[in-house]
């Protein structure tokens, strides 16, 4: 008995060693993961990072996935964007999610620059180059810590609003997961995509262009939007971002003729008209703001009296700048998904997305996944992209887990 016990004893002990070991170990790959900061760019502020690991956020499958047109992946795994009017840059390890600023041009390099350019053009008319390439700009803070937002807010703020890094994404997944075999099934492939708070005048006039439109055509259009009428911030190698035109710009005469040469087609009017209508019905881009505040019903309906806005963009605004996460926007992509793995009745009989299937498609989902039910479809459609055709290699083995846990308490 007294062999057993000492045995037993060596073995505990030689297990908590063991354990002992590995939580170093993981602890050192964490501070590995918070001090391996990227290499600095050149005139930016310097790398700062918020804890945020890969399950509960990919990049590349969030700001390239349709949710929003003004981000690029300059190298691999670096996206530049523009956010709350500075352009940013921001990639990620695997536990920290890593942000730059980039200095805003001085009103005499602005000036200059315009000067030797013109902007974008319809196809065919030839635009001129800059023939340097530099980053451009100034803060008056050359590597400065502190850079504050228009509405106050530091940049880890403005990013943990961005992205909703109060949401609990991992529950939310599991939850899903739980209760529906295909999205548990999707998870394997897609984990982390999460859904963006945007503007809602950028959100709302981003949608509007792209109805009967593919990804890389609404991304050049809302760019051409934004060189046409947005402020200059920033020249980057030989590529200019702009921050997203105001309501007056938008609205201004002569601001549908403009889209049209830019090749915006009949979506010309709706921005001009929609841009106008915000201004004199719903009070501008404070109205906007304001439908945060009122029901997923009532702020549906506001948006849906706007030229060019239907059921599906308003969705779309709902969920991604308003904070409807029940909103579900539905397209023909959906709607084929819904019935391909969730019901030949979905939709029977229409041969279109109408009100009725909106509607009907909406709602069964909402019963399926619960309040954050527009979260989960974000996840279906970024799944229903080809352009994603390699899972994430450390994918498998975190949802294997997620699978096996208790269910949420959304269920």
């Amino acid at each position: 008995v007294i062999l057993r016990v000492r045995s037993c004893s060596a073995r505990a002990k030689g297990l908590l060693q063991h354990t002992e070991h590995r939580h170093v170990g993981r602890e050192g790959s964490r501070r590995s993961d918070m001090t391996s900061r990227p290499a600095p760019l050149p005139r930016a502020t310097p790398w700062r990072s918020l804890p945020c690991p890969r399950a509960e956020l990919r990049l590349d499958l969030v700001l390239s996935g349709g949710q929003t047109f003004r981000w690029s992946e300059t190298n691999p795994g670096y996206w530049t964007g523009v956010l709350a009017g500075r352009v940013w840059t921001l990639t990620q390890s695997e536990e920290q999610l890593w942000y730059t600023l980039h200095e805003e041009e001085k009103d005499e390099d602005r000036r200059e620059e315009e000067s030797l350019s013109e902007p974008p053009l319809k196809k065919g008319r030839k635009q001129l180059q800059p023939e340097t390439s530099r980053a451009v700009g100034t803060s008056g803070r050359p590597g400065g810590e502190h850079i504050w937002g228009a509405d106050g807010l530091d940049p880890s703020q403005i990013l943990q609003d961005y992205f909703q890094l109060h949401v609990n994404l991992s529950a939310l997944y599991q939850g899903w997961s739980y209760t529906d075999a295909h999205f548990r099934n999707i998870a394997v492939k897609f984990p982390g995509v999460r859904v963006l708070r945007q503007d809602p005048v950028e959100c709302l006039f981003s949608f509007i262009c792209t109805s009967n439109n593919h990804l890389s055509r609404i991304t050049n259009m809302i760019q051409h939007l934004c060189q046409a009428f947005g402020r200059r911030l920033c020249q980057l190698d030989t590529k200019t971002y702009h921050a997203f035109p105001s309501l007056q710009a938008m609205a201004e005469a002569g601001a549908e003729v403009r889209l049209r040469e830019l090749g915006f087609g009949y979506r010309a009017r709706f921005v001009s008209e929609s841009a106008r209508a915000v201004l004199k019905t719903l009070g501008g881009a404070a109205g906007l703001q304001h439908l945060r505040t009122v029901s997923y019903e009532q702020a549906r309906h506001a948006l849906c009296t706007l030229p060019g806005v239907g059921a599906k963009v308003a969705d779309c605004v709902c969920l991604m700048a308003l904070d409807k996460a029940e909103a579900v926007p539905v397209d023909t992509h959906i709607w084929q998904v819904a019935k391909r793995y969730y019901g030949q009745e979905l939709g029977m009989g229409a041969r279109s997305v109408t009100e009725r299937v909106h509607r009907e498609i909406g709602n069964f989902f909402r019963s399926l996944w619960g309040p954050y039910a527009g979260w989960a479809q974000a996840v279906l459609f970024c799944a229903d992209l080809k352009k994603y055709e390699s899972p994430d290699p450390d994918a498998k083995s975190w949802c294997a887990k997620l699978t096996k846990s208790s269910p949420s308490i959304l269920t």
